[in-house]
């Protein structure tokens, strides 16, 4: 009896379970509503504060801040560019690794480190949002809000003892809010010589650890203590404001920082040609560094003299001495009409010895192209003074750091004063009523200054150098900048016109050696205009 009770008993079990999921999917089908209703959309403003508080992990950043950007078109090219960006990226990542995982193996006594697999996956990282900051520093600020939930094949092999393990990280996912900061600007591509990375918060990283096929992360304890490991680590070396610093570029060269001063003395000139009608010539002269944006630097006007002397001295701020040159052009000065150039020469700086002063004796040429005919004609000679005090190493900038300090003043700078450097950087919003052709007008202590003039431009840019030498500090000086305009017309009524006006007191020039503000204008609707301002003592 036992045996058939055993086999009995199989059969209703067999039969009880049959009959049971019969049942059940029938009795699901009868009770299924038929009159299925379409889910209610709202709009997200009708939505109560429990739903809105529910939705939103899952909102875009900028959504939630309005200091935020949308930046679709970044997660788009992104998305385009990801393969190739994953090969660029996983390879810069083992040659930074190597060293680090040579200089750490012997201390742990290990035979080697080797990446089996290395990729990011095909699911590309997407941009919530962007902040950028302004400042009116050469720089620029960006603080993005990265989400990354990939799928990357990351399998490290260690071998020591005689072992290899066989390491795999996958599922990785991480949540981040760098600052990124790109500094300084220069006019050398790319356009920055340093990039700068801190996180502004503990960044949310998650992933799956595998170890010879098995997932440690299952293991109770380790996912969490690995996870928390990880954040504290990562925050320890880039939490702000410690930062990582990319160098791209060489600040020093790639700003084209000064490197010395040229010290330019023009003493004469000898058998000028006849200019006038009368027989006579009107001669000053003209000096300009090549590769230099400063304005050029002007003698004052002989009268009726083909024999003149000078004996006026300039400095000249030197920034590359093996290709810049010094321009020596003579004019002869016109009451109407555009001054006639009455011929030049070229000094290259890299002919000049340092801390020497050379005079020379420059023949007059009409140019410097040495296949032009009319250059055999005599057109008189120039004698000039030069000496070219290059800077002390441990004046010169060796960083990026270094670029946003106040350099010092050259020698031969009175020693209870100093130098006082103003940089005109650029003026927006500047509007005339009858013309906008902006140029600057810089007023102190007698001494008048002029930037180049920009036609039709209503935001222009100028980043022209100025320098004042001065005997004290000028604590209780003011300095004028006005912004002007005027017509390219002949016979308007209205040939110049004032856009816009500041007085700026140099007490904190002083105090802090460096300011770097743009100044509402007065007189302007809503013209601003850039300037920096150093105080450089010896």
């Amino acid at each position: 009896m036992g045996f058939f009770s055993t086999i009995f008993g199989f059969l209703g079990f067999g039969v009880g379970v049959s009959a049971g999921l019969v049942i059940g999917y029938y009795l699901f089908i009868y009770f299924q509503p038929i009159d299925v209703k379409d889910p209610i959309v709202r709009r997200l403003v009708e939505h109560g504060s429990h739903d809105l508080h529910r939705l939103l992990p899952e909102m875009p950043f900028w959504v939630k801040n309005p200091d935020y950007d949308r930046i679709d078109w970044l997660n788009r090219f992104i998305q385009l560019m990801w393969p190739y960006l994953d090969k660029a990226i996983c390879r810069t990542a083992k040659n930074i690794a190597a060293p680090i995982i040579a200089e750490q193996s012997p201390k742990y006594k290990i035979e080697s480190v080797e990446f089996e697999s290395l990729t990011l996956g095909s699911l590309p990282p997407t941009f919530q949002g962007i902040k950028v900051y302004l400042t009116e520093e050469k720089e620029l600020i960006m603080e993005p809000f990265l989400k990354w939930a990939g799928n990357p094949n990351i399998t490290v092999a260690v071998k020591a003892y005689g072992l290899k393990a066989t390491v795999q990280v996958v599922d990785l996912q991480i949540f981040a809010q760098p600052r990124i900061t790109l500094k300084p600007l220069v006019p050398s591509f790319p356009c920055f010589a340093n990039i700068f990375v801190t996180l502004m918060e503990k960044p949310y990283v998650d992933f799956g650890l595998k170890l010879f096929g098995a997932d440690l992360m299952s293991i109770p304890g380790l996912y969490r203590f690995v996870q928390e490991l990880i954040k504290d680590q990562v925050a320890n070396m880039y939490l702000w404001p410690k930062t990582l610093d990319v160098q791209i570029l060489d600040p020093a060269k790639a700003a084209k920082k000064p490197v010395g001063i040229l010290h330019v003395k023009v003493l004469r000139a000898t058998k000028l040609r006849k200019k006038d009608l009368l027989g006579g010539a009107d001669p000053y002269v003209k000096l300009k560094l090549t590769e230099s944006k400063a304005p050029s630097k002007k003698t004052a006007v002989r009268r009726n003299n083909l024999n003149p002397e000078w004996n006026e001295e300039f400095s000249m701020v030197v920034k590359d001495p093996e290709t810049q040159a010094l321009e020596i052009l003579v004019y002869d000065w016109e009451q109407v009409g555009k001054h006639e150039k009455m011929g030049m020469n070229v000094v290259p700086l890299k002919e000049l010895p340092p801390d020497e002063a050379t005079v020379k004796t420059l023949d007059i040429f009409k140019n410097m192209d040495p296949n032009d005919v009319q250059n055999d004609k005599m057109r008189g000679k120039i004698e000039v003074e030069l000496t070219y005090k290059p800077f002390k190493e441990e004046d010169m900038p060796h960083n990026a750091e270094n670029l946003g300090e106040v350099q010092k003043a050259p020698e031969g700078t009175p020693s209870g004063g100093g130098l006082l450097v103003v940089i005109v950087h650029e003026a927006q919003d500047v509007e005339g009523k009858h013309h906008t052709n902006p140029y600057v007008r810089i007023n102190f202590k007698g001494e008048e200054r002029k930037t180049k003039q920009l036609k039709k431009s209503r935001d222009p840019r100028w980043e022209e150098e100025f320098t004042f030498t001065l005997g004290e500090p000028p604590i209780k000086e003011r300095m004028h900048v006005e912004v002007c305009s005027t017509s390219s017309r002949i016979g308007l009524l209205h040939p110049k016109e004032t856009l816009g006006y500041v007085d700026i007191g140099l007490a904190d020039v002083v105090t802090n050696k460096r300011i770097n503000e743009k100044f509402h204008l007065i007189d302007s609707k809503n013209g601003r205009l850039q300037i920096e301002l150093q105080w450089r003592t010896s």
